[in-house]
């Protein structure tokens, strides 16, 4: 379980081919911290680490991962966003974040304001009861607030300090996103699903 609140940004030191999977390398300041089988979020997909050196981690990542996941699309020198998991102790600053996630997204404008920036993303239409404004949303292991929705976009406003310490500030339009849902949304939306279609009894 993470919280959507980014430690640092890891940079893409290897990939390679594994039986319908990839090895992934990332080079980070805390590698030294991390131990075997500790789970962790690369842009907000929970992995598993294998192998642990000198300033970098390794995961192998699956070829389901890869198919649901932005994860894919990574490149050699790539910045990555890195969270490690929570503890029971930890405050909470994000939101609940299983590292699970749900479908990728397409970053389809950013825009300077005032305060900050102001990013729209596109979305698969299937997911659209789980977007609420003002909700919270995991955008690449990010914890960001819907500001605004239409139709199967929204929009999420990032403050200067989340922009310039997260992967979000080398984003282009069309660059693709990992999203995850938030978990009490999708509890509630199945819950009145299954409401719906249960028979009523006589």
């Amino acid at each position: 379980m993470f919280n959507g609140i980014i430690e640092h940004m890891g940079t893409v030191e290897q990939i390679e081919s594994q039986s319908g999977g990839k090895l992934l390398r990332v080079s980070c300041t805390f590698s030294g911290d991390l131990k075997m089988d500790e789970s962790i979020s690369i842009n907000g997909v929970c992995q598993t680490v294998v192998q642990c050196g000198s300033g970098h981690f390794d995961v192998q990542i699956i070829e389901e991962t890869l198919n649901k996941t932005a994860l894919g699309e990574l490149a050699k020198k790539d910045r990555v966003n890195l969270e490690r998991s929570l503890r029971l102790s930890d405050r909470i600053s994000g939101h609940l974040v299983q590292g699970h996630v749900d479908t990728t997204g397409s970053i389809t404008s950013i825009e300077n304001a005032e305060s900050g920036r102001l990013i729209g993303i596109h979305y698969p239409e299937e997911f659209h009861n789980l977007i609420v404004g003002r909700g919270s949303i995991c955008v690449d292991g990010i914890s960001v607030t819907v500001a605004r929705e239409k139709g199967s976009e929204f929009t999420v406003a990032i403050i200067p300090y989340t922009f310039e310490h997260t992967n979000l500030k080398f984003k282009r339009p069309n660059d693709p996103v990992n999203l995850e849902f938030d978990i009490f949304g999708k509890y509630a939306v199945r819950y009145l699903q299954n409401t719906r279609q249960r028979p009523k009894s006589s």
